[in-house]
């Protein structure tokens, strides 16, 4: 079992989420983030998308590093019905997301993908968000946050969008960005 506090970890992403979470493991990862291209191929499954977006980040990162860190990428989705809700262009993007998942259940996928020194492993977790009824006034709300921004599926399930969910199902660092169980799993340390 490895110590997280002697793991040289580098996270193939900026999101503030995922930096959050994967220091609750006690590990101090560096941040060299991927900037590739995340348009879903033609007729791609959401589960496929993810898990090849975060192979394809911690590939793109691992490329430019040493041979002894462990690199991870990571890409979240919303997905409803098999079609994929990343992050929206603009304000009436995410109004038309919200919209469509008001009173609804969905999908959040979430792919993972770690590069070692030894071996490089993937896999996506999946969990259920069930969204309230949406009114106007409070979609009128939640757009004026801006909290919408960056954010698959057009909301933050750890902020302000959590008024907007009804009950969850499954991991929920899954939902916020990266699943910690198998995270910890990935990076051999014991879970």
């Amino acid at each position: 079992m490895a110590d997280p506090q002697e793991l040289r970890v580098v996270l193939a992403s900026r999101s503030p989420r995922r930096i959050e979470l994967i220091s609750q493991l006690g590990v101090i990862a560096e941040v060299v983030p991927a900037d590739i291209d995340e348009t879903p191929l033609p007729g791609e499954e959401p589960v496929a998308y993810v898990k090849r977006l975060a192979s394809s980040k911690a590939r793109a990162v691992q490329g430019r590093l040493a041979t002894d860190v462990f690199v991870l990428g990571a890409d979240t989705t919303v997905d409803l019905d098999g079609v994929i809700f990343g992050q929206p262009d603009d304000e009436s993007e995410a109004r038309r997301m919200l919209k469509a998942l008001s009173a609804r259940t969905h999908r959040v996928h979430t792919g993972v993908a770690v590069i070692a020194p030894d071996r490089s492993e993937s896999l996506v977790v999946t969990s259920l968000v069930t969204f309230e009824p949406v009114t106007d006034a409070l979609l009128d709300w939640y757009i004026g946050t801006g909290e919408w921004q960056g954010k698959a599926g057009s909301y933050a399930i750890q902020g302000l969008g959590g008024t907007l969910v009804a009950s969850t199902r499954g991991s929920m660092s899954n939902i916020i960005g990266l699943p910690l169980q198998e995270t910890a799993r990935l990076l051999g340390l014991g879970c």
